[in-house]
């Protein structure tokens, strides 16, 4: 199948961006990476009228550390963060992640916030996003807002994003001294959306659990308790409430009773691992 027609345009700066929006409103639609996107055009499950390329806009494409975040340009590719020679200290758990998301050929071309702005609840920087706390900024013709990553996740699929937004930038808070990550996934192969994708924090003074591929959204819970206490806290109790709390549905992949057994099986191995 071909996609719907539409007209393209290359822009070269963000500005340009918001006043174009500002023109087309929900008409058009963002291409940085194309990745989610080509594929639902050729399916026509998007069809804009007006297709803006931001991929060399050289004011987007950028990593860059500000305010105790690091804050990722609309531009920047994942592949470029991924190889980001100091990412293992500034964010652990992203570290973790990269390698489970898709293959390379698709990392090289697909972008963090593209990602963060498809809101694939399967998606690994979603989740990734969720779990650490993360922002997204939002810009438009009449200025900038920021939401947290919680607020921003509306379901599958769908954000806060308003007619004439965009994302301009989403920011990871940079890890934090005595804080651990870690991060499990099932998919039926490497490369492939998670059935079920969980990310661990573990703090000097609670248990966060996140799950990715459940709910319509990714979803964290946090449990105020020790990781010293762990031996007295019904963990296996508080995960399945949990699991039963993001409401799984059956699909051609999983059941949902399966899901809600990764997510009690997996996140009991992915916390007592990241708590050792």
């Amino acid at each position: 199948m071909k996609p719907a027609s539409f007209d393209y345009i290359r822009i070269d700066s963000s500005d340009e961006i918001a006043a174009l929006l500002n023109q087309v409103g929900s008409d058009g639609r963002i291409l940085a990476g194309g990745q989610s996107l080509m594929a639902m055009l050729n399916i026509r499950l998007a069809q804009p009228k007006v297709l803006l390329d931001i991929s060399r806009c050289a004011d987007l494409n950028y990593a860059r550390i500000a305010d105790g975040h690091l804050c990722i340009g609309a531009a920047a590719t994942q592949a470029s963060i991924e190889w980001r020679p100091e990412l293992a200290t500034e964010l652990p758990l992203l570290h973790k992640v990269f390698p489970w998301i898709s293959h390379f050929q698709v990392r090289n071309r697909g972008t963090v916030c593209g990602s963060v702005a498809h809101a694939d609840p399967s998606a690994e920087l979603p989740l990734c996003l969720v779990a650490l706390q993360g922002s997204v900024v939002l810009r438009s013709a009449s200025g900038r807002r920021v939401l947290a990553a919680e607020q921003f996740f509306r379901g599958m699929l769908s954000t806060a994003l308003e007619p004439g937004e965009f994302v301009e930038e989403v920011r990871f808070p940079l890890h934090r001294p005595g804080h651990r990550h870690g991060f499990k996934e099932v998919a039926m192969r490497h490369g492939d959306f998670a059935l079920v994708a969980l990310a661990a924090t573990i703090t000097p003074d609670a248990i966060e659990l996140s799950a990715g591929g459940v709910a319509d959204r990714p979803t964290r819970i946090r449990w105020q308790v020790k990781p010293d206490a762990l031996v007295g806290f019904d963990l296996d109790a508080a995960l399945n409430d949990f699991s039963w709390s993001l409401e799984a549905e059956s699909d051609t992949h999983a059941t949902a009773a399966y899901r809600r057994h990764l997510v009690r099986q997996l996140g009991r191995q992915l916390i007592m691992e990241t708590a050792q």
